[in-house]
């Protein structure tokens, strides 16, 4: 509400005051008139002003143009009063001034004549604002029919263009909105999928083998050692699974806890490399790392960063062929550090590229198993990158035929 919303009384009287005052600094300079007269014409313009001013104010409380059923209507009753308050302010001072009859019908025409023109013009005048009105009902028609690429032609810097703004600020932000909603409705049909399939798949497994050993199918000792060992592998897949679904789960509902405090990236990097190296050798690769001897400590979540680090290179073993190189590198930058896992041999796609570090996505090769019998969750870069911008980081990656494929991944 503006303030002469607020204060109506207070803007009408000051519409009497100044009304008032410019009509003497008009008058008394031109006509300079005896004193009789001045006060005389103040005590007419006086009583006219209230009179006028005080049926405005009752169609004014009593909100009589808000009955009307069209803007066009209310713009044209408006325009009228406006037409119809000025012809009568002056006809009836005229009256009460005495003038003669030929003067007063030659006023009484003008002014007829003018209230005409007046009318006719602002009639022409309101019908662009009415219009605009029209085109933004129209575009908020098609909008509530879920049209969301509706958008309406600003033009102007007036309220109504600034609703027209505001109104393809709303569509856009609807249209993106039903966007997200639309890729969250497909990610949750999608993680539904793949966590049923990657939770049937170790189960039939785990159940066939069981089923084999309690049925007697199975009675030797080795092909039962090897059941067991198989059962503990796709057990030990059941638990990633879980553990990486409830940490996906907590970096969507944005509840994830950072225990941060000063570490030595060097020492977590150790850890990391070493875990991994058996798989790695297993598959002929080499592991190498290159981590400055001053590097400072960094203020991170030790657990979370060992994750990353631990997927990265998990994954970087799993698409890198015999033979290949595994090396992770660390930069000393002005405000943190800069961590590259980059592998050879493999390239990633462009068109996999943007999609990377989304849950579950793994491109073409996405339920392959290497020789070792590897099979990942397809939640690794997905967490990774959640975990690094829960730090306030940013993860990237880059991929060529040349020189294969780089993890960067950067911490304040």
């Amino acid at each position: 509400m503006t303030r002469l919303n607020k204060y109506p009384l207070l803007m009408l009287g000051g519409a009497i005051a100044l009304a008032l005052c410019a009509s003497l600094l008009i008058l008394i300079p031109t006509l300079n008139p005896p004193a009789q007269d001045i006060q005389l014409l103040l005590l007419y313009m006086s009583g006219s002003s209230t009179v006028t001013v005080g049926g405005v104010y009752i169609f004014y409380k009593r909100h009589w143009i808000g009955h009307l059923n069209s803007l066009r209507w209310t713009l044209l009753v408006i325009i009228l009063i406006t037409v119809v308050l000025i012809f009568a302010n002056v006809y009836f001072t005229l009256q009460l001034m005495y003038i003669s009859q030929h003067d007063m019908m030659l006023t009484t025409a003008l002014l007829v004549f003018a209230g005409i023109l007046a009318f006719i013009s602002a009639m022409l005048i309101a019908s662009s604002i009415i219009e605009r009105i029209h085109h933004l009902n129209h575009a908020s028609e098609k909008l509530a029919h879920g049209e969301l690429h509706t958008r309406v032609d600003v033009r102007g810097n007036d309220e109504l263009a600034q609703l027209g703004q505001m109104f393809n600020y709303m569509a856009s932000m609807l249209e993106e909105t039903h966007h997200q909603q639309r890729q969250l409705e497909q990610s949750r049909r999608d993680l539904i999928a793949w966590a049923s399939h990657d939770l049937r798949t170790p189960l039939a497994a785990i159940r066939a083998m069981n089923e084999a050993m309690l049925d007697g199918v199975v009675q030797d000792a080795d092909t039962t050692r090897r059941y067991r060992q198989q059962i503990h592998q796709e057990l030990q897949h059941l638990s990633q699974l879980i553990d990486d679904l409830f940490d996906m789960a907590q970096l969507d509902a944005g509840h994830l806890m950072l225990n941060r405090k000063p570490t030595a990236l060097s020492t977590l990097i150790i850890t990391a490399l070493t875990s991994l190296n058996a798989r790695a050798q297993q598959k002929n690769i080499t592991l190498q790392s290159r981590v400055p001897d001053d590097l400072p400590l960094v203020n991170i979540a030790p657990d979370k960063i060992q994750r990353v680090l631990s997927n990265l290179l998990d994954n970087a073993i799993h698409y890198t062929p015999t033979g290949g190189t595994v090396s992770l590198s660390v930069t000393p930058e002005k405000n943190g550090v800069s961590v590259t896992v980059h592998n050879t041999g493999s390239v990633i796609a462009k068109d996999d590229l943007p999609r990377i570090f989304e849950a579950f996505y793994r491109g073409e090769r996405s339920r392959s198993k290497d020789s070792s019998g590897y099979r990942g969750t397809g939640l690794g870069l997905a967490i990774a990158r959640g975990f690094i911008e829960a730090h306030g980081g940013s993860i990237a990656v880059k991929s060529d035929e040349t020189t294969g494929t780089s993890f960067i991944f950067n911490l304040m």
